[in-house]
């Protein structure tokens, strides 16, 4: 007779992160780019896969849209299975996508949700049309805890619902405005990362209901970076399951992109990769 094999462990599970995202060949974005940075963090990653590109360093080819049942149904399988700490939102891909995916999140209000909303490529390709911009806006932002938006994606958010008054089309959104328009649409959070924007150093800004919450300044590196948006996304996921409240997850999960840009490589032809694992190296100086 065989010794009998006991199916019960007494180690606890690492938070428990759920990730929408496409997937990205290089490794260097998407929902490659979303699974180190949370094991680096020490949190594990479910994988939801919205949409299958080809790209590489350089740029973004093509895409395929996963199908909008497809999306819900790996989301819900892993749902119903296991404790899920926190939501991380990235590249969705169609308009039926954005739809499905919010239908889920709603059936979970308790889990905080980050959404990194994915316009373009690092190049500048189109991830977005203005048809998926305004079910981002209509069914997502209402269930977003904090919204990730660049200094780019903010104004183009912000201004696809005031697109056709004349002051919009005449003058540049200032990003604080951006940000009050976006919370009026239903995010409780935004950290809008300015480094689109002029000036030594690259400006963040978190802002909620009540205005600014924390500025923080990061020296501007030298480079191109593929996925630092992810990164960032997704740290601040997995500091938010890690039990960190939405201001300190922000800090830390700047921190922590911070030293993935300053530790890239430059593996391919294109743009440097963020190394999430720069720590394994034995350089984890502070920011």
């Amino acid at each position: 007779m065989s010794a009998s094999v006991s199916t019960s462990f007494s180690t606890p599970p690492p938070p428990i992160v759920l990730v929408f995202a496409g997937t990205d060949p290089t490794g260097g974005a998407g929902l490659q780019a979303d699974i180190l940075t949370l094991a680096s963090l020490g949190c594990h990653p479910l994988s939801v896969v919205t949409a299958v590109t080809v790209q590489d360093t350089v740029g973004v080819d093509d895409f395929f849209p996963m199908e909008a049942e497809w999306i819900a149904d790996q989301a819900r399988s892993v749902l119903e299975d296991m404790p899920v700490a926190a939501i991380k939102i990235g590249m969705i891909g169609s308009v039926e996508a954005v739809a499905a995916i919010a239908e889920v999140v709603s059936d979970y209000p308790d889990i905080p949700l980050v959404l990194d909303p994915v316009l373009t490529s690092g190049r500048g390709d189109p991830l977005a049309n203005e048809a998926l911009m305004s079910a981002l806006i209509d069914l997502l932002l209402p269930q977003t805890t904090v919204l990730t938006p660049n200094s780019i994606e903010a104004r183009r958010l912000a201004e696809e619902e005031e697109e056709d008054t004349e002051a919009d089309s005449e003058a540049t959104l200032e990003l604080a405005d951006c940000a009050r328009r976006l919370i009026d649409l239903g995010c409780e959070f935004v950290l809008i990362t300015g480094a689109h924007e002029q000036g030594a150093q690259v400006v963040n800004t978190l802002y909620n209901t009540r205005g600014v919450v924390h500025r923080q300044n990061w020296e501007r590196l030298p480079g191109s970076y593929h996925g630092s948006g992810c990164t960032l996304a997704a740290a601040l996921a997995g500091f938010l399951a890690l039990g960190q409240d939405v201001a300190e997850a922000a800090k830390e999960a700047q921190a922590y992109t911070w030293q993935t840009l300053k530790h890239a490589y430059r593996p391919g032809m294109g743009q440097f990769i963020p190394d999430r694992m720069y720590w394994v190296h034995g350089d984890d100086e502070e920011a």
